[in-house]
């Protein structure tokens, strides 16, 4: 029987430069796509998942977070205040560990957003997370259809969910849709300070602990003023 998560971390620290304008005087993740802000857009998902604690990182206009998840009860939120140190994506989870517990936990990034198909991706994860032979399981967008990506992909996949990442000039089909499960144990030789969180993703990689699971659905990742407004319109579209 798959465990359901019952705790998550949104990362909200970033800077958010690439979305400038829109954030010279707000942080990204209140950055509001189809009249939500993106953090809710994540905690709601969380929430419809059974997730009871939300850790949500701040360092960039904290207050502003802070502020915003005061009232609320689904997912309780608990703030981790970055706000005097720089720690990477990597260095955050760290530094959030004692909140999160000993069992696997959900990650999101609080720019990544997507339509669910049949059955909603999260539950999707946790179904097929097996920590028997994984610590990471990521879910992993089709590069082709998209929105707000670009890019050469991050992954190629195998038919059992391994991942193979992607070399230097190639293109694989798969990008990470910035919503996963992670197992804590992958942190006990983790380092200190700031590093990046792919460090944990290749180091689970090197022990064949690495899996993705295919998104159903339709993901938008929302990294610019450009792609806010293309997320609209599919959120308008999936709804019409």
């Amino acid at each position: 029987m798959p465990t359901q998560p019952a705790s998550a971390m949104v990362l909200a620290a970033g800077l958010g430069t690439r979305m400038r304008p829109l954030t010279d005087k707000m942080p990204k993740p209140l950055v509001a796509v189809g009249g939500k802000p993106l953090l809710d857009h994540a905690l709601d998902r969380l929430a419809e998942a059974g997730v009871t604690t939300a850790v949500v990182n701040v360092h960039y206009l904290p207050d502003q977070i802070v502020d915003h998840v005061k009232g609320r009860a689904k997912p309780h939120v608990i703030i981790s205040d970055e706000r005097d140190v720089v720690l990477g994506t990597g260095g955050g989870v760290v530094k959030a560990l004692p909140l999160l517990g000993d069992a696997p936990f959900y990650h999101l990034n609080a720019d990544t957003m997507w339509i669910d198909g049949v059955q909603p991706n999260l539950l999707r994860l946790a179904e097929a997370f097996d920590p028997a032979r994984m610590d990471i399981l990521l879910l992993m967008a089709p590069t082709a259809n998209s929105i707000g990506y670009a890019g050469s992909g991050d992954y190629a996949m195998l038919t059992d969910g391994a991942l193979r990442k992607r070399k230097e000039h190639q293109v694989v089909p798969f990008v990470y849709a910035g919503a996963a499960i992670i197992s804590p144990t992958v942190f006990k030789d983790a380092p200190s300070g700031e590093f990046s969180l792919t460090k944990m993703f290749d180091a689970a990689n090197e022990q064949e602990r690495l899996f993705g699971l295919r998104l159903d659905g339709l993901w938008m990742h929302v990294g610019t003023p450009d792609a806010v407004h293309a997320a609209e319109e599919a959120l308008l579209a999936s709804v019409a």
